[in-house]
Order: C-alpha cells, then sequence, then structure tokens
C-alpha cells in the first residue's frame, strides 16, 4: 500500500509536468527533474523507494532503448565517409583536453573519463521535442551513437578498474564487452542473410495486420532479454536496451507506426519516471553550498569548454557558428553517465562526498541549465532568421 501512494504522488508529478511546461516554455525533462527535487524538499517524496529506483532503471534503459529505434544502420554507412574521420578528430580532441586537465591541475583520474563521456539521453529528448530535421540534431545523434559505444566501453574499463584492480576480472570484462559488440555485429549479418531468403519471416514475427499487439510484445520481450544476458555477463545492461532498438529499427522497418507507439509509452510513462528519480537525487539544500555549486561549475565549464572546443575543430566548416554552438551544448548534457561514474568513484574511494556532490549538481545543472539555453538559444535564432526574412 505504502509503495502505491508513493507511486500516486510520482505520477501526479508525471501529470503536472507537461503542463508546466508549456505554460514556462521549459523543456519536459528539466520541469521532471525540477519537481523531482522539490518533491523531496517539501517531503511530497522520498529517496530509499526500492521500488521506484527499479522503474526508474528500466525508464532509462528503455530511453536508450529509443535511442537505438533512431538507428538507420544504411543511413550510418551512407554518412561513414563523411563524418567518420571528422568523428575520429572531435574524440581525440575531447579526450585529449581532458588528459591535459588532469595533468595540469592535478585531478583525480576520474576526471579522464568523466570529462569526454557522452550520454543519449538529454539528446533523445531533444529529438523528441524538435524532431530530426535540425543539421546538429542529425549529427548530434550520429555522434552520440559512437560516443554512447565509446562511454559504455569507458564506463566498462572505469568500473572494472577501480573495482577489481588491474587484474583477470578487469581484462575478462574487456573481453565480454568486446566479444559482445562482435557477437551483435555477426547476428546483425547473419539475420540480414535470414531474412533476405525467407522475407515473409519478418511478417510472421511482426505481422501487418496487428491485432493481437504482437510487434508491441516481441519488442518487449527482446528489450527486456537482452537487458537480462547483459546482466548475466556482467556488462553494462544500458548496451542491451540500445542493442535491441537498433535490431527492430532495422529487420522491422515495414512496420512504420511501431517506433511511434514504443515512443508514445516510452515518453508517456517509463521515461518520466527516469527524469522525476534523477531529480530526486538531487538535495536542494547542498546546492546552495558555495563550495559545492563552485566546484561543480568549473565541471561544466570543462565539459562544455572540451566540448566546444573539439566541434569547431571537427564541424565547424560542415555547421557553421549557430549549429556548432548547439552541437556542442546538445553534447554536454551526458546526465546519467556521469551520475553512474560518480557513483562508481565515490562508492570505491576514487573521491570523497563533497566531490561526489559536485558531480551531481553539475550533471543536474547541465541538465537543466544547457537545455534551458538550447531552448533560449533556438528560439533568438528562429526570431533573427524570421525578422531578416521579413526585410528581404
Amino acid at each position: 500500500m505504502e509503495n502505491l501512494i508513493f507511486l500516486a504522488h510520482v505520477v501526479l508529478l508525471m501529470v503536472l509536468s507537461p503542463i508546466i511546461s508549456r505554460l514556462f516554455r521549459i523543456p519536459t525533462p528539466v520541469v521532471e527533474i525540477l519537481l523531482g527535487s522539490f518533491a523531496v524538499w517539501i517531503g511530497l517524496l522520498h529517496v530509499d523507494n526500492d521500488v521506484f529506483r527499479s522503474l526508474a532503471k528500466i525508464g532509462f534503459f528503455y530511453l536508450m532503448f529509443l535511442a537505438g529505434l533512431e538507428i538507420d544502420i544504411q543511413r550510418f554507412l551512407h554518412y561513414r565517409d563523411r563524418f567518420l574521420k571528422k568523428a575520429i578528430l572531435y574524440f581525440i580532441c575531447l579526450y585529449s583536453i581532458s588528459i591535459i586537465l588532469y595533468i595540469v591541475f592535478g585531478l583525480s583520474p576520474v576526471y579522464i573519463v568523466a570529462i569526454p563521456i557522452v550520454s543519449l539521453g538529454m539528446i533523445m529528448a531533444l529529438i523528441n521535442q524538435h524532431g530530426r530535421s535540425h543539421k546538429w540534431l542529425e549529427l548530434s545523434l550520429i555522434i552520440g551513437v559512437i560516443g554512447e559505444l565509446i562511454s559504455i566501453g569507458a564506463l566498462v574499463i572505469f568500473d572494472g578498474a577501480i573495482t577489481h584492480g588491474l587484474g583477470w576480472y578487469f581484462f575478462k570484462s574487456i573481453l565480454i564487452l568486446i566479444a559482445v559488440l562482435f557477437s551483435s555485429y555477426f547476428l546483425y549479418r547473419l539475420l540480414k542473410i535470414i531474412f533476405w531468403w525467407y522475407p515473409n519471416l519478418k511478417r510472421i514475427i511482426m505481422p501487418n495486420n496487428d491485432t493481437m499487439h504482437q510487434s508491441l510484445r516481441f519488442s518487449m520481450a527482446l528489450f527486456f532479454v537482452l537487458i537480462a544476458t547483459m546482466q548475466w555477463l556482467e556488462i553494462d545492461m544500458v548496451l542491451g536496451a540500445f542493442i535491441a532498438g537498433i535490431f527492430i529499427s532495422n529487420f522491422f522497418a515495414h512496420k512504420k507506426e511501431l517506433p511511434h507507439q514504443l515512443s508514445m509509452f516510452g515518453f508517456g510513462f517509463l521515461v518520466p519516471l527516469f527524469f522525476i528519480f534523477v531529480g530526486t537525487t538531487l538535495d536542494l539544500n547542498l546546492v546552495f553550498t558555495t563550495h559545492i555549486l563552485t566546484h561543480a561549475l568549473w565541471i561544466v565549464i570543462a565539459m562544455v569548454g572540451a566540448r566546444m572546443a573539439s566541434s569547431f575543430a571537427a564541424y565547424y566548416s560542415y555547421l557553421g557558428l549557430r549549429s556548432t554552438i548547439l552541437f556542442s551544448l546538445g553534447d554536454s548534457m551526458p546526465l546519467t553517465f556521469l551520475v553512474a561514474i560518480a557513483t562508481i568513484a565515490v562508492k570505491n574511494g576514487a573521491i570523497g562526498n563533497e566531490e561526489y556532490a559536485s558531480f551531481i549538481v553539475a550533471a543536474l545543472m547541465e541538465g537543466i541549465v544547457i537545455m534551458t539555453l538550447i531552448q533560449f538559444l533556438m528560439f533568438i535564432f528562429n526570431r533573427f532568421d524570421k525578422k531578416n526574412e521579413e526585410k528581404l
């Protein structure tokens, strides 16, 4: 009964968030994070509810599943020659800057992984709100996919190294990750051959006249099976959700309404649970501590500055000034992965409690301030363009 009352409070916040979002023209994920923080502060919610924590984790996995649904491998291969070299340059610049900052300021090794970390979560929230018609958002998705894979690899390596040291368990985790990626590639090639020989098999799995909602059931089954597989292999479960989305979008393209149905369910229920939960991890009393705020601000400046420099080095010639700035900001919100790195680091004594709090506040500042700044800049740029059109 207590869990049901708790979830009723959470659902109330979910209902209020789009209303507040429209009223104040603030992105919905930002409102959900703020409502979560405020609800804890006034005592409406508490942070130690295991059911809510588990549902929020599923919400995050589902967000990564939706990110996988956005990946068209054929289109990605089409863009490969145009973007691959620049993507390599972008990530070399990003990691080089983080290493330089680590050496110059004598930081913890945690910062080498934390500063260049990339997550598709907030990028997906932007795409859900604005679509992919903007060139910088299309590029954000492509770079986000590459960055997500690099970040998952970095998280596995970081977790293994800091938890178990550079011993056998660490190298086993790396080998399993490589094996999973290669297995996914070969399975993709094999399924392409099977579906080429037996094209009707796709319609048996996901029929066109789907009165029994078989497509949704199969999608959910694949989602949970691959997450469970990654958990059994003891690597990041995000990878399983991401791969599930890629497989569905690339093998069942005939179900054109399916991504929309899955997205409506995700952004209507599971994903808001995740964003509200992230808000509950922030102690509003802690935010007003000068030391924590200052440290968090420096982390944000380092992450945004590194991305701004890397973006101008790699993509200014392709995007131009405005879109390069928006792309840099859009890539500067690795909210969930930054929280994950901070959690792993503090658990193993790599950083102290105050530094951990700074990372959490920095992650939320990026999710709230940068998301709002992107909205504001897009509004200003669109207004400026309309005025120029009227003059012409």
